[in-house]
């Protein structure tokens, strides 16, 4: 090989491992710039989440002063050294118990208290038993793992026992440590006392911070989340009913359906108000460990009531859910048909959302109704209205051509901005049905033989005849039979809404009972005392009533 050929191939070499470690450094640069944009974008929403709730700064500059505070105990000297040596135990219980909530917090002082006090006592009783048994002293601590491994895992597992199996791995956890220290040591009492006293301190220090400093309440947010219920589906069935109305376009509707949109306000109202109940349950959970507080001043509040009003306004959102499908069903009742219809629809619709949202404007400023008012008077009387229509105008929701009297053309003819041409129905499904085109002819498959007898894959209805070599045909059947099922389901919208009127009487019901257990004011009581009695009498009774 010559010299030429030689320098050629190094050089080449040369260039090929340049090649391969710049490639290398842009791949190396490239992840770390892509690093750094994550970092920035967390750092960003870290940011955009405090500033949306400022508690959950608040919560963590409490949790970080707890543990600066327990933390003093490491340098504790005198009079017992074994504080400084078993501090981890008051630091681990604030780890441990410190939660957002104060509900949260006494449930979980509540289970490790009660863990380990059970643990406390048992240890005791295995302690003495090991040192009475004397060279079985190996044997008893070894049953006595089992017996308490086997018990409380046994336990635990039935149903009632749920809300407490943070309390039973506590329990197990402080039984082993003090059976391990107490062994090794040879002064079972000195160290189960010890740990009790610290992790005692450690709770206390949790309690007395997150209530004192701050305080963040369950109550305070089950009540504004029932509140905003009411609010969402308000907001969703007016929603519902417009978009009804304004005829939405089959294309935005086909999208929707197949992945729903974050800006839908009426998919994401009722969406919320069904999707709470799993935190409705939490939020209760915590909030009946709560001490009265704030507005809410009385032992054993009504916090299931507010659970069981929730519910009720959950009862008639899977109405409001339904009227949405109606909106993205494939089957759609013709605009002039829903023109009749329209005002009392809009009277319905703006009457219950006014009984919804003035119904959480009460809870919210916990008022009564008062004595003289019927909140449901108006809203019935919208219902009723719509139901007269109905019957008035029945002959457009039903196939009235077999009627012994009455004539669809004649009624139509009546009607104010109903086309004479045609009814228009113009549907989801790809089919454009007419009246004065009762039959309507569909391309030909070119694959498809002229003798043969086939049926293919079309929108409904679906029940076509082939005649000869040309193409599919549509008969009148067909036809009548479509216009009665989009017609009908104008009647489906219709009924739906006032089954939604009919289930607001059971969301009456349950704000009444929320309102006499939880003591809600009553805003003619405090009208009629705003303006008798002298300066002093009037300034008591407002305190009182402000109670």
């Amino acid at each position: 090989m010559s010299k030429d050929r030689l320098l050629f191939l190094g050089s080449t070499e040369s260039i090929d491992e340049e090649s391969s470690s710049c490639s290398c450094f842009t791949s190396a640069r490239y992840r770390l710039m892509q690093h750094l944009r994550d970092s920035c974008d967390f750092a960003n929403k870290a940011l955009e989440m405090g500033r949306k709730d400022p508690r959950k700064v608040v919560y963590a500059l409490k949790m970080g002063f707890a543990l600066a505070l327990v933390s003093l105990l490491i340098f504790w000297e005198m009079p017992i050294e074994d504080v400084s040596q078993y501090s981890i135990w008051a630091i681990l219980t604030v780890i441990v118990m410190f939660e957002f909530s104060i509900g949260a917090t006494f449930i979980k002082g509540f289970n490790r208290g009660l863990g380990t006090f059970f643990a406390g006592m048992l240890a005791f009783l295995f302690a003495g038993l090991s040192i009475l048994a004397g060279p079985w002293e190996k044997i008893v601590i070894v049953i006595s793992f089992f017996i308490t491994g086997y018990c409380a895992s046994y336990l635990r597992l039935y149903p009632t026992m749920a809300p407490y199996d943070y309390g039973y791995r506590v329990f197990v956890l402080t039984f082993c440590i003090l059976m391990v220290a107490g062994n090794r040591n040879g002064g079972y009492v000195v160290a189960i006392l010890t740990r009790l006293v610290l992790i005692a301190l450690g709770a206390a220090t949790c309690f007395i911070i997150n209530i004192c400093v701050y305080p963040i309440w369950s109550g305070d947010d089950l009540h504004r989340l029932v509140v905003n219920n009411f609010r969402e589906l308000a907001t969703s069935l007016e929603g519902c009913v417009n978009g009804y109305l304004k005829s939405v376009n089959y294309e935005r509707t086909s999208s929707r359906f197949m992945a729903p949109a974050s800006s839908d306000q009426i998919y994401l109202g009722y969406k919320s108000v069904i999707e709470s109940e799993s935190r409705e349950k939490t939020l209760l959970g915590f909030a009946i460990w709560e001490p009265p507080h704030g507005r809410y001043r009385k032992f054993e509040y009504p916090w299931r009531t507010y659970v069981k009003a929730s519910n009720a306004v959950r009862h008639c959102a899977y109405t409001v859910m339904a009227l949405h499908g109606c909106i993205m069903s494939e089957i759609q009742a013709p605009p002039e048909k829903r023109r009749v219809f329209r005002g009392q629809l809009q009277q319905v619709s703006a009457e219950g959302a006014r009984v919804l949202r003035e119904l959480g404007s009460k809870i919210e400023k916990m008022e009564k109704l008062g004595a003289f008012k019927n909140i449901l008077e108006q809203v019935h009387e919208a219902a009723e209205q719509l139901q007269k229509k109905i019957d008035q105008r029945s002959f457009l929701l039903v196939n009235s051509e077999s009627w012994e009297v009455g004539s669809l053309r004649k009624d139509l003819e009546d009607l104010d901005d109903v086309p004479q041409q045609h009814l228009g129905l113009k549907s989801l499904s790809e089919t454009a049905i007419y009246i004065q085109k009762p039959r309507m002819r569909l391309p030909a498959d070119k694959d498809l033989q002229p003798k043969q007898n086939v049926r293919r894959l079309v929108p409904w209805p679906s029940s076509f005849c082939l005649e000869g070599g040309d193409g599919l045909m549509i008969g009148d059947d067909e036809v009548k039979t479509y216009e009665s099922a989009s017609a009908l389901s104008l009647a489906t919208f219709a009924s739906l809404l006032i089954e939604f009127v009919a289930r607001l009487q059971m969301v009456v019901d349950c704000f009444e009972e929320l309102s006499e257990e939880a003591d809600f004011r009553d805003p003619d009581i405090i009208v009629l005392t705003e303006c008798g009695g002298d300066l002093w009498t009037r300034l008591v009774r407002s305190l009182r009533f402000k109670k």
